[in-house]
């Protein structure tokens, strides 16, 4: 143990300017035997700090390490588990308990030991020792010493005492008095010691020369006593004087702190007294415009809304503890309980009788607004009830009751209101389209009786009564059949006799401003109305809670969810979604007119589709932009959905139309009506949907339409019998060439190129087919010489074959002199024009492809002579410039 308290002193604590006084080697209690040190330390710098340092052996084993140090002033307790018998085990408490078993119990008993001495001697916080023989702590103490070894510095821990400087000082000063202190001590002790000797005896003598003084001092010390006695009498005296000033002087603190306590009670008294009377107290001004407050004028309602604000601080006033105790409050809180529900219930039925009134108001301007395209106007009424607004917002908070019926009864009474107004506008809309009235139909509201307004009154009450108008409905509506109008089932072939009239322009622009007239009136409308929904009702400002119960039933005339329990909303998931609610249910009739007002549009004319699309689409996209959850964005995209399902089904039609469409055998095809009706199509919709939000619809259309206009353009020329296939693909295809030309509408370039390269392909084919007839046994004759050319004879023996000698050249040439060439020719164009229509005009086109082709064949013809009939002379009898003057005679003679 000896070389290992060595090896620690040297390797770990002399780098660190410490000195290792004890060691005991241990391990923790109840685990695996993993064996380490526990070193008690001192600083050898001042001040001297004590520690308890943790020392282990390295993983490899080869050198020690400090794993862990506590400070000695942090060690509160020293456990050695058993006083009596041998116990190895002993506890440590620092900032939590170590428990340890030493190698052996001396180990233990010396490491106790050190650490007690180094408390007594450091620290002024002294160690709490448990279970630790009494005897162990005595050895502990140096013998001959009864005093305690709290002063620090003075006494040892062990063999060795440092000296202090005085101690060094007087001893380097006697020992420079002897020069042989240091080469002989003996001699030096003994000279040490007769000087002792020597001190004794004179500090003997000094004590034997002071008894007289002694014996004075003794003598002065009795008379002092005596004197003391005579202090202590007196002082007895006073003390009994005293005694009755201090009960005296009690009763007195006494009745002070039962002043001082009733005052400080007066205080808290008066303090809750002035808290109750400040925030309980209503001004008898406000109860009076509670309970007769004028709810018409703006002045009362300012004074009732004052009043109601006021009412609430007091009902919701914070109090104390105890207070809900008092029968005042109580008293109080009722009171202010029956204002409130007398406030509430006359509010509510003023407002009530407001909504009757005020709607009764209104109608009376229905008459003027029925022979216009135009809604009233409720802004009056908005602004009107609006004065209400902070009220309705009080009402919300203090009675959610009366506020869900106020908001019932308001739906109620404005979807009948609305429903009879719209219905009126759309009636208006329908008869401006189809142009057509009925007898005696009369759209003026009749000035209703004065008994109409309590009527109206108990119906928002809860009654099932039923408003009646004058307003009467198209049900059977009977599109004329005039000349410049189409049914939705009618062909578009018959549409094409038709869509040049400027009528049939002029009956497009003015649905077209209807239609845009309707959205126009009821955008505003609805926004309005949805403004008004917020800010009256309040329902922007708070958000709900739960989820609404059944978004159906609130459109078919449900009331909004209550609970019954507590008065407060159950299920409605936000503000808005309560206010979507209200919307449906107040103009719950727009989506099915708008429908109506559609399909009849549609009927009209299926063309109106693109008109309704574009505007339709504007509306929605701007109603989107605004709030795209809101009521009049969702009313407006499922409109627009029928709307595209009649366009879509428009475009369907037409390619039906297409696919049925059937030709006269008997006469020439011409331009096909599905062409010109597409042309038409195209030219309308590029008009109507110029910067429109919904062109790709069209694109999509047009590649549609252009696809099926292709296919059966093609299925017709094949079927046709009068007029050949080539004369019947180059004219239309000519037609839509030009038309994509003129229109230039990006997405349908490549058909563009298709339907000009049909055109032209067909316009060749034609040509070449047709100029085989006027000069058909020289064709002959020369498909006879290149067919032997062809087989391997050259061109200059050709002649000497006998079908294709000089000789029978000369012949064939003479049957076309001149005069014949110009009379096949005149047959030729007789019969080109017999083939072509007027309304395309390509016969000057077709005649001068044809002149052309017969100038490069009568050159072919000459080649041919020239190669295989040289020297020979022969020669055709007319030239290229008779060739170019019959074509130009003929052409102007017809």
């Amino acid at each position: 143990m000896t070389a290992i308290k060595h090896a620690l002193q040297r390797d770990i604590f002399t780098p660190n300017d410490e000195r290792l006084l004890s060691i005991v080697n241990v391990c923790k209690a109840g685990k695996k035997k993993r064996n380490c040190f526990l070193c008690a330390t001192v600083t050898t710098e001042r001040p001297v700090q004590v520690n308890v340092v943790k020392v282990k052996k390295s993983d490899k084993g080869d050198f020690y390490k400090r794993q862990t140090a506590w400070a000695l002033r942090d060690l509160a307790v020293v456990d050695a588990k058993d006083a009596v018998k041998e116990n190895p085990e002993f506890d440590l408490h620092f900032d939590k308990v170590y428990k340890w078993v030493a190698s052996s119990t001396a180990e233990k008993n010396t490491f106790i030991s050190c650490i007690w001495k180094l408390n007594q001697r450091y620290l002024r916080k002294k160690i709490d020792f448990v279970n630790v023989s009494a005897q162990l702590l005595e050895e502990s103490v140096p013998s001959g010493e009864n005093q305690s070894v709290a002063g620090g510095d003075e006494e040892a821990v062990d063999e060795y005492q440092e000296l202090n400087a005085r101690e060094e000082q007087d001893i380097e000063i006697m020992m420079e008095g002897c020069e042989y202190a240091i080469s002989n001590a003996e001699a030096f002790a003994e000279k040490l010691s007769r000087e002792l000797q020597v001190l004794d005896g004179a500090n003997i003598q000094s004590i034997m020369a002071s008894e007289k003084q002694v014996n004075i001092l003794m003598t002065l010390l009795d008379e002092a006593l005596k004197e003391v006695d005579q202090i202590e009498l007196k002082l007895s005296s006073y003390e009994e004087m005293l005694q009755s000033v201090k009960e005296q002087m009690d009763q007195i603190s006494e009745s002070n702190h039962l002043i001082h306590l009733s005052n400080t009670n007066n205080v808290k008294l008066l303090s809750e007294i002035e808290f109750l009377v400040n925030h309980m107290d209503l001004a008898k001004g406000h109860i009076k415009a509670l309970q007769e407050g004028d709810l018409a004028s703006s002045r009362g309602i300012e004074a009732c809304t004052n009043a109601a604000d006021a009412l609430l601080q007091c009902m919701n006033v914070g109090l104390r503890p105890g207070h809900d105790m008092l029968y005042a409050v109580k008293q109080q809180q009722q009171r202010f309980s029956d204002l409130r529900e007398q406030f509430a219930r006359r509010l509510a039925s003023h407002l009530n009788n407001v909504f009757v009134q005020q709607g009764h108001d209104q109608s009376s301007t229905l008459a003027q607004h029925s022979i216009e395209l135009t809604l009233p106007n409720h802004h009056p009424f908005h602004r009107d009830l609006l004065r209400y607004a902070k009220l309705m917002e009080w009402l919300k908070s203090t009675d959610y009751g009366k506020y869900e019926g106020l908001t019932k009864n308001y739906m109620d009474y404005l979807s009948r209101l609305y429903e009879r107004e719209i219905k009126d506008f759309f009636e208006v809309a329908k008869i401006k389209m189809t142009g057509t009235t009925k007898e005696g139909k009369k759209f003026a509201t009749l000035p209703r009786k004065e008994s109409a307004v309590k009527q109206e009154t108990e119906s928002l009450h809860g009654s099932s009564g039923k408003l009646t108008g004058s307003t009467s409905s198209l049900n059977k509506l009977s599109v004329q059949s005039s000349g410049n109008r189409r049914s939705q089932s009618s062909s578009l072939l018959d549409m094409g006799n038709m869509s040049a009239s400027d009528l049939d322009v002029a009956d497009r622009t003015k649905f077209d401003k209807i239609f845009e007239q309707v959205l126009s009136e009821l955008e505003p409308l609805c926004l309005a109305e949805q403004d008004f929904i917020s800010k009256f009702f309040k329902l922007q400002q708070h958000q709900s809670m739960g989820t609404t119960t059944n978004e159906a039933d609130e459109m078919d005339g449900g009331t909004l969810s209550r609970s019954h329990n507590s008065g407060v909303p159950q299920a409605i998931s936000s503000e808005k979604d309560m206010i979507r609610q209200m919307m449906i249910k107040i103009f719950r009739c727009i989506e099915p007119e708008l429908n109506n007002l559609i399909a009849l549009g549609d009927k009209i004319d299926s063309f109106n589709s693109l008109y309704m699309l574009v505007k339709m689409s504007h509306h929605v996209w701007t109603a989107q932009n605004v709030d795209p959850a809101s009521f009049l964005s969702t009313t407006l995209g499922n409109v627009l959905v029928t709307v595209k399902r009649n366009f879509d089904k428009c475009i369907s039609n037409q390619i039906k139309q297409m696919e049925e469409v059937k030709i006269s055998k008997k006469s020439k095809v011409g331009i096909l009506t599905f062409v010109a009706e597409f042309e038409e199509f195209a030219a309308l919709a590029e008009s109507i949907f110029k910067n429109a939000e919904r062109r790709g619809d069209l694109d999509k259309a047009y590649i549609k339409l252009i696809r099926s206009v292709f296919i059966n353009v093609e299925k017709v020329a094949n079927e046709s019998q009068k007029t050949p296939r080539d004369v019947v693909m180059m004219e239309n295809f000519h037609r839509i060439f030009a038309t994509l030309s003129r229109l230039k509408i990006s997405c349908l370039e490549a058909e563009k190129k298709e339907a000009k390269q049909k055109y032209t392909d067909h316009l060749q084919s034609y040509v070449i087919y047709s100029l085989g007839q006027p000069l058909e046994k020289l064709n002959h004759f020369f498909e006879g010489v290149e067919a032997r050319v062809a087989q391997g004879i050259r061109e200059e023996e050709v002649s000497y074959q006998l079908a294709f000698n000089k000789q029978e050249l000369r012949k064939v040439i003479k049957e076309y002199p001149g005069k014949e060439v110009k009379k096949g020719l005149d047959n030729l164009y007789k019969k080109v024009d017999k083939h072509l229509c007027e309304e395309e005009n390509l016969l000057q086109v077709v005649w001068h492809s044809m002149q052309d082709e017969f100038i490069r064949q009568y050159k072919h013809f000459e080649g041919l002579i020239a190669r295989c009939y040289p020297g020979s002379g022969v020669t055709m009898e007319f030239t290229i410039q008779d060739i170019l003057d019959y074509c130009s005679s003929i052409a102007q003679s017809h």
